[in-house]
């Protein structure tokens, strides 16, 4: 019995000790739930403590609930009256265009296997000398989204949803497929104005961007990768942002995007960004990957810049916008300091143009722009988008700081050269009606062809080089301009062709020049 008895002893003490104590807690326990009990049952009869304990603590969470919705107004977890009233005028856009492909650059001589297969012509003989290889082109499909503007048929979207387009198709929330033509571009906002021949269409109302602020619910309504109409949430992570996607030509050169998180992908291009209220404040435009799929950084125009490019695009075909004249800088804590500013922020001027509106107002290199007609310039960005927002012609003031002094110079706004460019590319272009596409050479028969421009009406009507035009509209034709003339003069009605291929006789169908 020695240290192994003493060792059960004092074992067997402790969990005495423990009994004791948990007993202790459990009776204090039973007679705090019995005082509970009679507590309650003074106040509501047949109702047991541990009943009236839960419902106690249930109604203390609520009241706290209660309390935080109060704190966030509008707090809801449902957008379906939101979606129900602003879905029906989001539409998908679907597009056609030509895409040119450069021949094959293996050349298959002498062997018909190949030359069966890759359609190389001139590989014998038998048709006359080889031909030079022609860039081929192809029907190439596009995808997109679209927000209707007006009951009678406006429809807002991506300039590079429509670019280049032949044909567009519009598919809208009632199951039509509508055609559509382009009423007027905008590179540089990378903004569209299209219009079909409609009436009493659903429309969603453009909101006010400024009022947006960082953190609030938007949702993005669109046709993600064809899949169908669609509708994701996020909230609104940035105002101001410039994704720099823009080129020296002109595209894209003016963004002050709205950045959210909701999710936009390839064919949500042109589609709405609707905040709660049901209202339009941004056209999704693009996001920001390095894996060409969404990761939650997208980007929409702002609701206030579609507004002034869709009243100007339906108003002129174009967007005309000011010019300063300037390039600048943006100003960091480093020139800040060595230029003694209060703040950093601005845009310094580092070159001014030579008679433009800047020149003669005076302004000079070293100049920290800080304000455009009152309004705050923070970067260069913000200097492009204010000066752009003014009309050309008109008197703009300007907040500068030179030599540590502020001042306000006023100045006379220029147009900007991207709209007289765009004013230039909308003058129309001189056509001739004659013009097929092809060239020919007189033979015994009539005019053979040895080349087919693969964009012309010509190849479209499916002529092929080797072709022997015999008759024009039922009158035979002996020379190049015998048959222009004829083309020329065929307006009302499709021109009508008598074509000899490889000792068939066939008639072709032109469509005239629009």
């Amino acid at each position: 019995m020695g240290k192994r008895g003493f060792s059960i002893r004092t074992g067997l003490a402790a969990l005495g000790a423990a009994v004791l104590i948990s007993g202790t807690a459990w009776h204090n326990l039973a007679a705090s739930a019995v005082g509970s009990q009679s507590a309650v049952s003074s106040q509501q009869s047949a109702v047991g403590s541990q009943q009236s304990a839960v419902s106690s603590q249930q109604f203390a969470v609520g009241g706290q609930q209660s309390a935080v919705a109060g704190r966030i107004p509008g707090g809801r977890d449902s957008y379906a009256d939101v979606v129900k009233t602003v879905a029906p005028a989001v539409v998908t856009i679907r597009v056609e265009s030509k895409a040119k492909v450069a021949p094959t650059q293996f050349q298959f001589e002498g062997d018909d296997f190949f030359r069966r297969f890759f359609g190389e012509e001139g590989g014998d003989n038998s048709r006359g000398p080889r031909q030079r290889a022609v860039p081929r082109s192809y029907r190439q499909r596009g995808l997109g989204s679209g927000v209707v503007m007006t009951s009678d048929g406006y429809i807002l979207t991506n300039n590079h949803v429509v670019e280049g387009a032949e044909a567009i198709h519009i598919d809208l929330a009632d199951g039509r497929t509508l055609e559509a033509r382009v009423i007027g571009t905008d590179k540089p906002s990378d903004l569209a104005l299209v219009k079909v021949d409609a009436t009493g269409l659903q429309t969603a109302p453009l909101g006010n961007s400024d009022n947006a602020q960082i953190g609030d619910v938007v949702l993005a309504i669109g046709n993600p990768l064809g899949v169908g109409q669609t509708v994701t949430m996020g909230i609104v992570s940035a105002k101001g942002r410039s994704t720099g996607s823009g080129d020296g030509d002109g595209n894209r050169s003016y963004q002050d995007f709205l950045q959210t998180d909701a999710p936009i992908n390839h064919g949500n291009s042109g589609g709405a960004l609707v905040n709660t209220k049901g209202e339009v404040i941004g056209i999704n435009a693009e996001m920001l990957s390095p894996v060409d799929a969404n990761i939650g950084i997208g980007f929409a125009i702002p609701s206030n810049m579609a507004r002034r490019v869709v009243d100007d695009l339906r108003k002129d075909g174009r967007v005309r916008r000011a010019q300063l004249g300037v390039e600048v800088q943006p100003v960091t804590s480093d020139l800040a300091a060595s230029l003694g500013l209060k703040h950093v922020g601005g845009a310094i001027v580092s070159k001014v143009t030579a008679d433009s509106a800047a020149d003669r107002a005076g302004l000079k290199r070293g100049d920290v722009i800080q304000s455009f007609n009152g309004q705050t310039v923070s970067d260069f960005n913000s200097l492009r988008n204010h000066v752009a927002d003014a009309q050309p012609g008109s008197n703009a003031t300007v907040g500068i700081v030179r030599d540590g002094a502020e001042k306000t110079v006023p100045v006379k706004l220029d147009e900007a050269e991207v709209s007289r460019r765009a004013a230039r590319s909308t003058e129309p272009a001189s056509v001739d009606k004659g013009a097929l596409g092809i060239g020919v050479e007189r033979n015994a028969k009539g005019l053979v062809i040895t080349q087919v421009n693969p964009d012309s009406r010509a190849a479209e009507a499916g002529l092929e080089e080797g072709d022997v035009i015999l008759e024009v509209n039922r009158q035979a034709v002996q020379s190049a301009e015998d048959l222009r003339t004829a083309v020329r003069k065929t307006t009302d009605r499709p021109v009508l062709l008598l074509v000899e291929r490889e000792g068939r006789s066939l008639f072709v169908t032109i469509k005239p020049t629009a």
